[in-house]
């Protein structure tokens, strides 16, 4: 599965995407569980940056969707406009 992270959590961990494999089919909440298991970048990144939002090949989706290993996750905080 391809993440993507925007803005605050792209700086945090200092990337913009991760490739992870799951096995089976699993919600959104338990693949963060499994980033912030991965240093301490994650675990502040998922901690501090607060109201994400997701979505799942191109969908806004909520985080008890459930995900697949060919999806696409983003993550990224609320977007403001001005």
């Amino acid at each position: 599965m391809k993440i993507l992270y925007f803005a605050k959590l792209k700086q945090y961990i200092g990337k913009n995407s991760d490739f992870i494999e799951i096995k089976d089919n699993k919600r959104i909440y338990e693949v963060i569980d499994e980033l912030k298991k991965r240093n301490k970048n994650y675990r502040k990144a998922f901690n501090e940056v607060t109201n994400l939002q997701y979505a799942v090949n191109c969908e806004y989706v909520n985080i008890e969707e459930t995900v697949k290993d060919k999806d696409e996750l983003a993550i990224f905080p609320p977007v403001t406009g001005g």
